[in-house]
């Protein structure tokens, strides 16, 4: 965590792997921004820093940071008096994202930090980590992180001699994708179905237990600790100079690549840069067909669209999403209507069944690509394919999972239709006949 650190979120890593301990964590600086803000800043000082810092959060929507803390109502209202809560989205479903499983297995205290920071600038007594009930590994790490804070009294009442108190809890999600929608994990910490609850009101104001709550992504709540130690302004100069986000980012790639995993680079990042040189390319014998850039749940981009800018904005400008930056790479070897129907299958199991769209319009998606798979689908099918995604578009559904199933269907159908009809025309799968 030194001031001129390029990698704030990695660059304090174990090369063995372990997570650090809380001495660790402390010799690197750990711990000096919520001592700042105790001593130093007010709660509207911390989050005044944090909207200048240009954060967005890095869960996939990209929403300012410092502005979602704003809406949390202040002063002596109705909604204002009694507790508040904020909870770490660490559910982590996202088809091709492993960002974060990464920072919590390897540095769990700079969550705890990011958590403490952002319950002292709403006024939170309570905080949970709501986790993803497969991820053993990092479920340890943060309990004894977990301990050691409180042992330290960086957790607990009067923390590190002053007035404010935090109480922090580890929750092990069953495990659903509903449980990334802030409202649907709000739910399921309740002890309820992980449902989307109706918006107004926003979670800000009327969250868990019906009080004012902040969910906020764990690669999100990481940066905060480097925010306040370094400044707003240190944290703008990480990005590159034509992006108008701050810090750094935490991209991944996964498919058939010489070096697949994940970077910490500076955000802004092409994903031509990405793919070429930090993921060393395709393998011997494979070409590149696209890419969703930000996990399972956005728009393909080509080889056409490389040279864009992996930020929240730049993104946008050619048709798809950064979401969570963890790019999956399809390659000219697998079937893109098979790896179509592998990601509408997750979408149409995941479904909470809420709302009517993702309920019944998900398993008749998968219905049809596996016809067309199979070498049974009609010409027709393809644009009820299209109308299908139109459909299952925002504003259409409760929730964001089945405009997710959208994006990578509609643009899928889009971008390979050729393929889809030569599966039509030759009544079977091209690709399973090359394998043979």
């Amino acid at each position: 965590m030194s001031d001129g650190s390029e990698r704030p979120l990695t660059g304090d890593f174990r090369s063995d792997g372990r997570p650090l301990d809380m001495g660790e964590y402390e010799r690197a600086g750990g711990y000096l921004a919520i001592r700042r803000a105790l001593k130093e800043m007010s709660p509207a000082e911390v989050m005044n820093e944090v909207k200048a810092s240009r954060l967005r959060g890095r869960g996939g929507a990209g929403f300012p940071t410092g502005l979602k803390w704003s809406f949390v109502p202040d002063g002596e209202g109705q909604d204002a008096a009694g507790p508040r809560y904020i909870i770490a989205n660490a559910d982590e479903m996202e088809p091709g994202a492993f960002k974060d499983r990464i920072l919590m297995e390897n540095n769990p205290h700079m969550l705890i930090e990011g958590l403490l920071l952002g319950a002292y600038a709403i006024g939170a007594g309570c905080a949970y980590i709501f986790l993803r009930g497969e991820y053993g590994r990092a479920a340890k790490a943060i309990e004894r992180a977990l301990a050691e804070a409180y042992e330290k009294n960086h957790l607990g009442k009067d923390i590190l001699g002053s007035d404010f108190s935090l109480e922090m809890r580890l929750h092990m999600s069953a495990g659903r994708y509903m449980c990334g929608e802030e409202t649907g994990l709000i739910n399921s910490i309740e002890g309820k179905r992980a449902i989307p609850r109706a918006k107004p009101p926003y979670p800000q104001v009327c969250g868990f237990m019906g009080r004012p709550t902040v969910v906020n992504n764990v690669e999100t709540l990481c940066n905060v600790p480097h925010i306040i130690r370094n400044g707003a302004e240190w944290y703008k100069g990480l990005s590159q100079k034509l992006s108008a986000d701050g810090g750094t980012k935490i991209y991944g790639a996964s498919g058939r690549l010489k070096r697949p995993g994940a970077w910490e680079l500076p955000l802004g990042t092409t994903a031509r840069e990405l793919l070429e040189e930090h993921a060393g390319g395709m393998r011997e014998g494979f070409g590149f067909r696209g890419l969703l850039p930000g996990g399972a749940s956005t728009e393909f981009i080509l080889e056409e669209h490389l040279d864009v800018r992996m930020d929240f904005d730049s993104v946008q400008s050619v048709g798809s999403r950064m979401g969570t930056g963890t790019m999956v790479v399809l390659d000219d070897r697998t079937c893109p209507v098979g790896m179509q129907l592998s990601l509408q299958k997750f979408f149409a199991r995941e479904s909470c069944g809420w709302c009517t769209p993702c309920r019944e319009g998900l398993p008749w998606v998968v219905h049809m690509l596996r016809a067309i798979e199979a070498g049974e689908g009609e010409m027709e099918d393809i644009d009820l394919l299209l109308e299908q995604a139109r459909l299952l578009a925002p504003g259409h559904t409760f929730c964001a999972l089945a405009p997710g199933a959208a994006e990578p269907l509609g643009s899928g159908v889009k971008y390979f239709r050729e393929d889809f009809e030569r599966h039509i025309r030759g009544k079977r799968c091209p690709w399973k006949i090359k394998s043979l």
